[in-house]
């Protein structure tokens, strides 16, 4: 019942593209990056990763809840502010404080997880079997392809920098 908007549901794509390349960009490197920053060994990069995975149980489960109370548009807009300034935390924020803007970083980007997923699915309400398939599956893969050109960055400047470039995607999101 009603019309697909294919253009919303074009941009809604392209966030959850950005939103994919930051979280697996952040996957891959966060642990060695965590392990630079502090100075710590093998349990400071598997305890980032551990807060990575945590933050983002519970931004999925705030996702909901603040979506009820505040709409589901504002509370993607306002998930992606917050991983901005939540990521560059990441890349700035030396020595232990590093954890808790991992944290931020992954409940700013599993706050909108889910609301990606109804958005799309009201977006296309005569093709939801797309919308979901894009929204969880292709355009979620699409951050996986990206994972090696970070990598590659990272190689050719530092970890730091190849991490910065994560900072400006949620902002495009």
């Amino acid at each position: 019942v009603g019309s697909d908007d294919w253009g919303a549901f074009l941009r809604l794509s392209g966030a959850v593209v950005c939103r994919s390349i930051v979280f697996v960009g952040l996957s891959a490197f966060v642990s060695l990056y965590v392990r630079q920053r502090t100075g710590g060994g093998a349990v400071a990069g598997t305890a980032a990763l551990c807060v990575l995975y945590l933050g983002g149980a519970l931004g999925t489960v705030a996702g909901g809840r603040l979506a009820d109370r505040y709409g589901r548009l504002a509370v993607v807009r306002q998930a992606y502010a917050l991983t901005v300034l939540a990521v560059a935390g990441v890349v700035l924020v030396p020595g232990p404080g590093v954890y808790l803007f991992v944290a931020l970083t992954s409940a700013g980007l599993y706050v909108p997880f889910s609301l990606h997923v109804t958005l799309g699915q009201d977006y296309l309400p005569r093709r939801v079997g797309t919308a979901s398939g894009v929204t969880l599956g292709l355009t979620v893969s699409v951050g996986g392809l990206f994972a090696p050109v970070v990598g590659a960055l990272a190689d050719a400047t530092s970890l730091q920098n190849a991490l910065a470039v994560l900072i400006a995607l949620p902002a495009l999101g």
